[in-house]
């Protein structure tokens, strides 16, 4: 059963004052719950059905484990469905790369589900760091979390000063522009930045000095724009097509 004072504490977690304030995050449904195991990241409790946890019960051994009914979950849970594990988990601290293989760079992107998408996307291609701006939408949001699709446990977000970030960086920056090089024609370094904006906004003016290659995916048709997640992950496919 979920006491008041946990189901106060998982309410909280739905805003990012209190994920900031408490150090905490939370983790939903049975597929993102289960791949917390193995991830190393540092679970707090994990609320779940007597069927989820019977099931898992192996997995989960290491885990404080409070069983709770479906109708608790669902009242905690900011998800429509899939309620039948929810898990509280401690933020971690990562170390920002420096010259590291391949990674993506974000200028505020500011919505979750574009970043948990990109996530999953970074996870799909063996990306293993993504660097954001302070003004990205929180990797923690639940919505994020969500989109990842359990890529969040393998793929490190670091939100950060991106322009004074990209001016350290040795790597060569692959910038994406209306106008820039076709991806099609681009020969990639299979270590590199490949940073993203807004799709309202684009590559700020102060990140975009630190672009030492401007990139564009060419259009055939007469869409005005493309997702940036969904921008993201061509770009991804052809530079990994010529470093595979």
């Amino acid at each position: 059963m979920i006491s008041k004072n946990q189901l106060k504490l998982l309410r909280a977690l739905g805003q990012k004052k209190q994920r900031k304030a408490l150090g905490l995050f939370l983790v939903q449904g049975e597929k993102n719950v289960l791949e917390l195991v193995g991830s190393g990241l540092s679970v707090k409790q994990v609320f779940a059905t007597e069927a989820f946890l019977a099931e898992n019960q192996h997995a989960l051994s290491g885990y404080e484990c409070v069983e709770a009914s479906l109708d608790e979950l669902t009242k905690a849970s900011t998800l429509v469905s899939n309620n039948a594990a929810i898990a509280v988990v401690n933020v971690p601290s990562f170390t920002l790369p420096n010259a590291d293989g391949l990674m993506i760079a974000l200028d505020g992107v500011s919505d979750p589900g574009n970043l948990g998408t990109i996530i999953r996307l970074a996870d799909w291609y063996g990306v293993e760091h993504i660097i954001a701006s302070h003004d990205c939408a929180d990797p923690y949001n639940p919505k994020t979390i969500s989109a990842t699709m359990g890529s969040f446990a393998r793929v490190k977000v670091h939100q950060t000063d991106l322009p004074a970030y990209l001016a350290r960086s040795t790597l060569p920056i692959y910038g994406a522009f209306l106008e820039g090089e076709s991806v099609h024609r681009t020969q990639f370094s299979a270590a590199g930045i490949v940073l993203m904006g807004s799709e309202s906004h684009g590559i700020r003016a102060e990140a975009a000095q630190c672009v030492t290659d401007k990139i564009t995916i060419p259009a055939f048709g007469g869409a005005e724009s493309l997702n940036v997640a969904m921008a993201t992950g061509i770009i991804l496919d052809n530079i990994r097509r010529q470093h595979s």
